[in-house]
Order: C-alpha cells, then structure tokens, then sequence
C-alpha cells in the first residue's frame, strides 16, 4: 500500500515582495475593522430606533393615566379642603399650601402640596436700593465691614434672577437688630415685593406599621409614584 506524500513548496519572496504583500496584509485588516466599526454603528442606529418606538409606545399611555388619576385625586383634594376650611372657620385664602390626610388607624397619610419659585414684582428694586443705600453708608471698621459682606450676600440673586426667600428672612432679621429705620424700610418693601410663582403640585403617598398598641413597626415610608423613585 502505497503512502501518500505531500510535497511542501516553499515560495521565495524578495524583500520588495514581502514589503508589498504585508502592506497588502495590514490594508486588509484595516479596511476589515472600518467595516465592522461601520456595522456596529448601522446595528446601534437601528436598536436606538428600535428601542425608542417601543419605549414610547409603552410610556405615553402610562403617562396618560398618571396625569388623569393625578387630576381626579386633586379633585378629591380639592372638595376635603373645602370642608376642612369650613369645619375650622378659615378663608380658603390663607389655608396652608400643604395638606396631609391620615386615616383613622394612623397607618396611611397622603399629602397635596405645592412647588414655589422665589419671585418678586419690580418694587424690589427700590427696597434693594434702599438696603444697598443704608451699608454703603456704614463706617469702615471691622464690625461693619462683617455686616456689609454679610448683607451683600443675602441679596444675591439665583440663576433666575429672583431673591430667595430664605435669605430675605435673614436679611429681615439683621434689619430688626441694627435698628435702623431706613434699613428696616427696605427689607419691608423687599417682602411686599414678593410674588412666588407655583411651579406644580405634587402628591406624596406614605405608609407605616403599627402593633396593636399603636407602637410603631416600621416608620412613615414613602410609595414610589415616579420612575425615578421605582
């Protein structure tokens, strides 16, 4: 039985040759990671376009339902008010922005509230001017010059170019101890000027556990109701 032989050929290049065939060989593999760098950009696009549609499909409907059953809850909210304005004698005007309603086992809470932007109305400017007026003609030793900074720091505005309230209870407060009418006047015409604009209303649902003695389980904790809170 005859065996069967392989001849190996070996082929000779010369160095101008080898040059060429492994310049031939990276272009190769270059072109071939363009490709596939390519396609990897095409089959990216076409999941994004893909992932989108079906996101949107399945969150705009949720988000219909959400926005209906926020109006119909603040509905509800709306008529308890109401009657709690009526059982307690107080002008629905100066009802607090915030209302929390607990059942009778103490074991659930809702809250209706209300987001609030600083704002003011033009006269602010008089009363800054008016306060800006009064430290600019304090003396210059150290206490003063403390107070000054101080002050200048409270009137600082926010990104939106408001006030905040916060700082202008600060601001009330120095007014009151230095004494001073003028500085006193201006804080008052800041705080007439203020005009908080509400953002949005918002609805806080809580829970807790209690034995039945009342002793707490488990403490107030919050239901998620955003995505962001799942």
């Amino acid at each position: 039985m005859e065996e069967n032989k392989q001849e190996v050929h070996q082929v000779e290049m010369t160095a101008e040759e080898l040059a060429e065939f492994q310049a031939f060989k990276q272009e190769q593999a270059k072109r071939q990671a363009e490709e596939r760098v390519q396609q990897l950009r095409d089959n990216y696009a076409k999941m994004s376009e893909s992932f989108i549609a079906k996101t949107m499909r399945s969150l705009t409907p949720l988000s219909d339902q959400i926005r209906k059953k926020k109006a119909e809850v603040l509905e509800e909210a709306s008529a308890l008010q109401s009657l709690k304005a009526e059982l307690l004698e107080i002008d629905g005007k100066n009802m607090p922005k915030s209302h929390t309603f607990t059942n009778g086992k103490g074991t659930q809470r809702v809250t209706i509230g209300v987001y609030e932007t600083d704002a003011y109305d033009d006269t602010v400017e008089e009363g800054i001017a008016i306060v800006k007026e009064y430290i600019e003609g304090l003396a210059s030793d150290a206490k003063s010059q403390q107070l000054v900074k101080m002050v200048l720091s409270l009137l600082q505005r926010t990104q939106n170019g408001a006030l905040k309230a916060s700082r202008v209870v600060r601001l009330h407060k120095l007014a009151d101890e230095s004494g001073d009418e003028r500085f006193q006047e201006g804080v008052r015409i800041i705080e007439a000027a203020y005009r908080p604009v509400i953002s949005r209303t918002y609805i806080r649902c809580e829970k807790r556990e209690i034995d039945e003695q009342g002793g707490v389980i488990k403490d107030w904790e919050a239901i998620p109701l955003g995505m962001t809170e799942s």
